[in-house]
């Protein structure tokens, strides 16, 4: 069995460096799905295709965002109870969120399969993406209760202090897409569809290999599934609505921004994508961040050791700060070879390269939204995150973007989203210094 911290006492930044290392690595494979579809479209199918596929990976990520924004709910109810050493509890929940996150899923993945058409239009998508997006749309949503299932096996690990388990699911999905999609692409000519199957493909095969891993292992506490009690069910939505609505406004945010870019034609929305694709992987080490805050946080709440909580939140900012600064000084010295990797045309690399330029500069500010949000998320405060999430993007982050655009073009796309990193940090910060986060109280026992 893998170890599994308790983050209640011992070393904070050691405690802080292993077990966040993991979750970096790990979410670092996660996108490697979509970067890997990526380069292998954006080099055998051209442009179009690949800003095909990220119009819609952002209409997939909207249609997962509300299930997976309850992995924070999880890791909040199941960190909290880990620390309590009540194993019956924690089966109840674990049961709990099974039931409730396989509804969702299902619900969802309808919604992407039959509204396809209706949502790539009102993206304002180029006609000649539109046949290729709906298709990689409708596939993916069609296989979402396999991405859905291995990420909630990762989230319960990490809430009872184990993040290096869930490398090895995440690890052989990885490896299968890499070998799935030149066949599926190329070898069957399946072109764009041929890279959805590619990545629903591999992902199931790595859900059901973590479904028997934890079987054997007994790292999470199961039970035979049925159905919760309405106190279990209540809590789960509680926290999860406003949580899983968190996610929604992210995504939903990037779909919005995501249209504006489409109004800057075909060269930049190829350059743009290329450079999401890159920046989605520089922001990891700020949001492995931020759910480590929300499981080594989450423990010390459940025990009330609030001196120890804000420990964790300065050391988590301190170590933000130099991750992120590290990060931003690389990306500035590699932009351009990055961007090459993906296409080749002029005017979109010359895109790509000064949008990861302008928006590596903000970095170490976003990093400290995911610090903060992760604390205060942790104590269950969810409404509370949801609020300055609904402020980040849709009064700040999307006006600032589409105002920028129409001042200076093109260039105003990275500099309304930086922009908005700096004013949504101190935003963050206010509430974490003087909210009442503190006096949130989840259980009858605490």
């Amino acid at each position: 069995m893998q170890q599994q911290h308790d983050f209640t006492k011992g070393n904070i930044l050691k405690q802080l460096v292993y077990f966040s290392a993991p979750i970096m690595v790990t979410n670092l494979l996660q996108v490697s799905y979509q970067f890997t579809d990526s380069l292998w479209v954006g080099n055998l199918l051209g442009g179009n295709a690949l800003g095909a596929i990220a119009v819609s990976s952002t209409i997939i990520f909207t249609l997962l965002s509300f299930i997976i924004g309850l992995n924070n709910t999880i890791l909040t109810i199941l960190s909290q109870q880990k620390a309590k050493g009540n194993t019956d509890r924690l089966k109840t929940y674990v049961n709990a969120f099974i039931f409730t996150l396989t509804l969702l899923g299902v619900a969802l993945g309808t919604i992407g399969v039959f509204a396809a058409d209706v949502i790539i239009e009102w993206l304002q998508t180029p006609a000649s993406m539109r046949e290729s997006a709906v298709i990689y749309l409708q596939i993916n949503a069609a296989g979402i209760l396999f991405l859905l299932g291995y990420n909630f096996i990762g989230t319960a690990l990490r809430a009872v202090g184990d993040s290096k388990t869930p490398l090895r699911f995440v690890l052989l999905a990885v490896i299968l897409n890499i070998l799935f999609d030149p066949l599926f692409i190329s070898g069957f000519d399946l072109g764009v569809t041929g890279a959805a199957y590619a990545t629903i493909g591999s992902q199931g095969i790595a859900f059901i290999y973590g479904i028997i891993h934890i079987i054997r292992k007994k790292q999470i506490p199961l039970t035979v599934p049925f159905v919760p009690a309405w106190k279990e069910v209540k809590l789960i939505l509680n926290l999860g609505i406003p949580s899983g609505l968190q996610m929604a406004v992210i995504s939903a945010g990037s779909a919005a921004i995501m249209s504006v870019v489409n109004g800057q034609g075909e060269n930049i929305v190829a350059g743009f994508s290329a450079a999401k694709r890159l920046d989605s992987l520089f922001i990891l080490p700020a949001q492995a961040l931020g759910t480590a805050m929300n499981s080594m946080a989450g423990q010390n709440i459940g025990v009330q050791q609030w001196e120890r909580v804000r420990k964790i939140a300065k050391y988590g900012l301190i170590y933000n700060i130099i991750v992120m600064g590290v990060v931003l000084v690389f990306v500035f010295f590699i932009s351009e070879l990055a961007i090459c990797l993906f296409i080749q045309t002029p005017e979109s690399v010359a895109f790509g390269k000064g949008f990861l330029r302008v928006i590596a500069f903000f970095y170490p500010f976003l990093g400290v939204n995911f610090v903060l949000n992760g604390i205060v998320r942790a104590a269950g405060a969810m409404y509370q995150v949801l609020a300055l999430n609904l402020i980040s993007f849709w009064v700040l982050r999307f006006p600032l973007t589409y105002l920028l655009t129409k001042i200076v073009g093109d260039q105003g796309i990275a500099l309304g989203m930086g922009i908005s990193f700096l004013i949504s940090s101190v935003l963050a910060y206010s509430y974490y210094r003087f909210g009442k986060w503190k006096e949130k109280r989840l259980f009858q026992d605490t």
